[in-house]
């Protein structure tokens, strides 16, 4: 069974080239294609598409607005040509962010996340993921990856983050989700009266931290609530011997 895409992109250049590409993919058809938000949902509402690459600004609509306008809920990739709106919501081993430029390897990823998750519900999940990415608002939720789907996760759970390498670390309710994303870009998106960065490898949720214990000369140990124990950075520890918690 073949699953129908339609290609929404303002840009002539990225909907041939997309189109293409997708030529070369067995299990996809491409059925449409639209140029700005209007047409867009035009196109979906009467081609009912299963997969929709959507580009998250158009002339008319941007992407939010067209699927909130839509009578039905295809899978989302989203693409654009803009790195500041590659945050948590895309990139967190999920499945449906493409920046432009991006080659058949790139494509050929992000098919196999959706191809992994036909057949689950889609719809307002893409949508919150969008809306929660072009907010500059502290983020409320993160999307991660679990048994095979993208999920929600509040961000209030979460107990602690942590970087490694090239990912970070949220530890929440016993688990670890892997983020792909640096801490630096997270920090910037979290809410700073509850998240706090201790290290240069750790951040925490002041609501789970049970006290900050020194450890010796001018040195704290942040003590939470499951039993952890992690370093506070030495520019740090002044701050944080002020704080209440």
């Amino acid at each position: 069974m073949r699953v129908r895409a339609l290609i929404a992109d303002d840009e002539p250049v990225a909907r041939a080239g997309l189109r293409h590409m997708l030529a070369g993919i067995t299990w996809v058809e491409t059925i449409g294609e639209a140029a700005d938000g209007l047409a867009a949902v035009e196109a979906i509402n009467t081609l009912r598409p299963e997969l929709l690459f959507l580009d998250i600004q158009m002339p008319g609509l941007v992407g939010t607005e067209v699927l909130s306008r839509v009578s039905c809920q295809p899978h989302v990739v989203f693409t654009t040509a803009y790195a500041q709106h590659a945050v948590t919501a895309f990139e967190l081993g999920a499945l449906d962010y493409l920046l432009k430029p991006f080659g058949p390897e790139r494509l050929q990823v992000t098919l196999e996340r959706v191809r992994a998750v036909l057949g689950e519900p889609a719809g307002q999940p893409a949508l919150d993921r969008l809306q929660e990415a072009l907010s500059s608002g502290p983020m409320s939720r993160l999307f991660v990856r679990s048994a095979g789907s993208v999920i929600p996760l509040a961000v209030e759970s979460v107990l602690r983050f942590e970087a490694r390498g090239d990912y970070v670390a949220a530890y929440a309710g016993g688990a670890r989700h892997l983020l792909h994303l640096s801490l630096n870009r997270l920090e910037a998106r979290l809410d700073p009266k509850r998240f706090v960065r201790i290290h240069r490898a750790h951040i925490v949720n002041l609501d789970r931290v049970t006290a900050f214990r020194p450890v010796g000369k001018g040195r704290l140990v942040a003590e939470l609530s499951d039993g952890t124990h992690l370093p506070v950075g030495r520019s740090r520890a002044q701050e944080l011997r002020g704080l209440p918690i």
